[in-house]
């Protein structure tokens, strides 16, 4: 047992580890947005009446980003609680050893004792981890598919600016460039979702 303990906290560990650099990574381009988007309020407020409905959208999209950072300190939050389960998890099993070993050493009334404490409480403790680190995992694939929700609104976001950069008169360049940034980094983000949904699977 103590060796298939330690193989699944090891494997779960590493997944841990894996979604952690995917929110690290969506994170600072949560940040590279909010900075696109305030550029592109500015460019707006340049061009004029003739890019107002791009400054709303550019607004819209830093507000987007803003809360997509908010949805990933969450999920990074998350991620602790897991951590810490998967760690009360391995020091689970070294107490197993610690027990197998007793228990290989002892005979009679002690033998007997450490057989009861291991089907009963250690049995338990190991159940209880294993529950906790399945209940959060359902919580982390829901937060998940909800932000991959919310990043797809950012994607409509970007395609309106890109159909608004159109009407920007001698600025359209200019908008339809911030437009096509804004879609390239989004997908980028989409990208990074699936690869935390796959971790999940």
């Amino acid at each position: 047992m103590a060796a298939v303990v330690t193989q699944d906290t090891g494997r779960e560990l590493r997944r841990i580890v894996r979604i952690n650099e995917e929110i690290k990574s969506v994170v600072a381009t949560a940040f590279k947005i909010n900075l696109m988007a305030m550029n592109a309020i500015f460019l707006a407020k340049r061009a004029g009446q003739t890019a107002l409905g791009f400054g709303v959208l550019s607004n819209e999209l830093r507000r987007f980003a803003m809360d997509l950072q908010k949805q990933m300190t969450a999920l990074r939050e998350m991620t602790y609680g897991s951590v810490a389960t998967v760690t009360a998890l391995v020091k689970q099993a070294r107490l197993n050893r610690v027990l197998e070993r007793a228990r290989k050493e002892s005979s009679g009334l002690g033998r007997s004792i450490i057989d009861e404490f291991m089907r009963s409480r250690h049995g338990q403790a190991y159940a209880r981890h294993r529950e906790q680190i399945a209940a959060l995992n359902r919580r982390l694939s829901q937060m998940i598919a909800d932000t991959a929700q919310l990043v797809e609104l950012g994607s409509v976001l970007a395609r309106s600016a890109k159909i608004e950069a159109a009407y920007g008169g001698p600025f359209s360049t200019s908008l339809m460039q911030v437009s096509s940034d804004f879609e390239r980094t989004i997908g980028e983000i989409q990208r990074s979702l699936e690869s935390l949904t796959k971790q999940q699977d």
